[in-house]
Formats: structure tokens, C-alpha cells, sequence
């Protein structure tokens, strides 16, 4: 598959390119604003550029009109993007051709199983258990035995997956018509020339599969970054949370100093007064990357006052 950058690179990558990409199924919490702010002073400690994409794969689960403002309020927050906003329900001609060299090649497959029938192996597609042909199946990522992908994260240190044991045939295309969001991440992250991924623990473990999934298309692997996941005190990721309340866009200072806090800086490095313009100012000037907190999960409430949390 060529790398040559289609449209939705406006320009060369630089040095440093990274991104911010939520998904329109709700307001923005706690949780949305850490990746976002985490990754944009990543982006401007490394002098790079931060851009947002939209993840919009999935309607069944969207809300309308939460893309716009999710974007909205990220302008409040001075979360800007450097390049073009990127809807990913626009770029389905993208993921066909992708999906297309994959088949040719005979590295994806058609696959019928339903969900009821991989139950018995924990939802891991390795054979086809089908008991009859779907007028519209699925398309799969072939992933051999022996597949083993690791790399060095950016904060949650060395990870290492047996992809094919633990992931088996990556879904590509949904049975139910949707691009699954493991193809066109790795497709849009090549096209747009991102060279550093930050976003949430969660997402550790997909990693690994779009790393084989890269080597697949011949596209480049950036380096990945993996913040802390906010949760509450269950447990639960913010998303399917009752403490998913939607960040205050009309007083956003409070917020961003939590965040601050939760990533680990020392509070005296924001100005007492002033601004959203100059608290990020002096937040770009005094981020220290050493300080993020090296966990993978950390309580909503702590979240607020120190990064010491549960460890996983």
C-alpha cells in the first residue's frame, strides 16, 4: 500500500506531530480533557504540532451534534488544532483501498462468524466456527501463530503481546458495514503524518495489533505514549460512568489546573491570575515530562488532587 499523504495531510510531518481523537458519543469529562491537554503539551514541549481528528465511525453509538461540541469546547479550553479537523466518516474511500491490498494480498479474509459462535474462545477469532454464510460478512486481519509484537511506551514503559493468542483475527470491517476503528486509526494516523501517539491506557493493549496491522500496509509505526485512564471508584473507565460529568467550558481554569495536577506538575508553575491564553503559556513554559504519574489507572477523585493513585 503506497504512504504517499492524501488529503488529510495539509502538509510534511514535522519532527513532532500529534493528535487528539474523540469519539462524538458525548460531552467531554475529566477523563477527554487529561488526554487532550496531556497531549498537546507533549506536542508543544517537543516544539511539534498537536492536531484533533474526529472519531466518528461508529453511528449506532454517536450523539448528534457531539462532535461540534466537543470541538467547542476545546476552543474554550485553548485546545486548538495546528492542521485541519478530520472527520473519519468522510475517509471510508481511504479504508476500502486499504482493505482492498489487504485481500488481494490474502492477509484479510471474509470471515461469517457471529459473536454467539466465538463465544466458546472468548470472542478470539482464530478458524471459522460459522454455521452458515451472512450475506454480509465481516472482513478479518489474518494474524499467523507466533505473532509476538512488543514496543517501548512512551510512559507505561516495555509492553509485549502475543497478538494471535490474545487478540486472534483482527476485525477490519464490521459485519454490520462499519470500518472498525483498528483499520482506519492506523490508516489516518499514516496519512496524517503523526509521528507520536498519546492518549489513554485503555488503548495499550490495542497497540500491539496496530502494529501488526501497520507492518501489514507497510506504514510507518510512531512512537505511542499511554496516559493514565481516569476512573472512578469502581473502576469504570469515565465513559460509562455516573462521574462523566461534562467539563465546565464556561469557567475552564479549574478544570485545566486539576489536569495540570494530574499529570504530575507542580502547581507553582501556573500563575495565580489570568487567563486561559496565559495559563498555557506558563504550562507549556514549566511542563516537565518526567513528572507524568507512570500509572495505568488513576481514581477520578485523586485525579483532582495528586497523581499518587492505583497503580495497575
Amino acid at each position: 500500500m503506497s504512504t504517499a499523504p492524501d488529503s488529510a495531510t495539509a502538509a510534511a510531518a514535522p519532527a513532532y506531530r500529534g493528535r487528539f481523537a474523540p469519539s462524538p458519543t458525548g460531552p467531554l469529562h475529566f477523563g477527554s480533557l487529561l488526554a487532550a491537554f496531556g497531549s498537546w503539551l507533549l506536542a508543544r514541549h517537543a516544539g511539534g504540532e498537536w492536531w484533533i481528528r474526529v472519531e466518528d465511525l461508529d453511528p449506532p453509538r454517536e450523539i448528534a451534534g457531539a462532535a461540534d461540541r466537543q470541538l467547542a469546547t476545546l476552543a474554550a479550553f485553548g485546545l486548538v488544532s495546528d492542521g485541519p479537523v478530520v472527520r473519519q466518516s468522510e475517509r471510508g474511500g481511504h479504508y476500502q483501498a486499504a482493505l482492498d491490498d489487504l485481500l488481494a494480498r490474502g492477509q484479510a479474509f471474509f470471515c461469517h462468524c457471529s459473536r454467539s459462535e466465538l463465544a466458546a474462545t472468548g470472542g478470539i477469532h482464530h478458524r471459522c466456527v460459522a454455521s452458515e454464510r451472512r450475506a454480509h460478512p465481516a472482513v478479518r486481519l489474518r494474524v499467523a501463530p507466533g505473532t509476538v509484537i512488543g514496543f517501548e511506551d512512551g510512559l507505561q514503559g516495555r509492553f509485549v503481546q502475543d497478538v494471535h493468542a490474545e487478540a486472534g483475527d483482527v476485525v477490519l470491517r464490521r459485519a454490520d458495514g462499519y470500518w472498525a476503528y483498528q483499520l482506519a486509526v492506523v490508516v489516518d494516523d499514516a496519512a496524517q503524518g503523526f509521528t507520536d501517539i498519546v492518549r489513554g491506557a485503555d488503548l495499550l493493549d490495542s497497540t500491539p495489533r496496530q502494529i501488526h496491522l501497520q507492518h501489514a500496509l507497510g506504514l510507518p509505526t510512531p512512537r505511542y505514549l499511554h496516559l493514565p485512564l481516569i476512573v472512578d471508584a469502581e473502576g469504570h473507565k469515565l465513559s460509562k460512568s455516573m462521574a462523566a460529568l461534562p467539563v465546565d467550558a464556561d469557567d475552564p481554569l479549574p478544570p485545566l489546573r486539576a489536569a495540570w495536577a494530574a499529570l504530575g506538575q507542580s502547581a507553582d508553575r501556573l500563575p495565580d491570575a489570568g487567563g486561559v491564553p496565559a495559563l498555557l503559556r506558563a504550562a507549556a513554559a514549566g511542563f516537565a515530562p518526567e513528572r507524568l504519574p507512570r500509572l495505568a489507572r488513576m481514581t477520578f477523585a485523586a485525579a483532582h488532587n495528586t497523581p499518587a493513585a492505583d497503580a495497575v
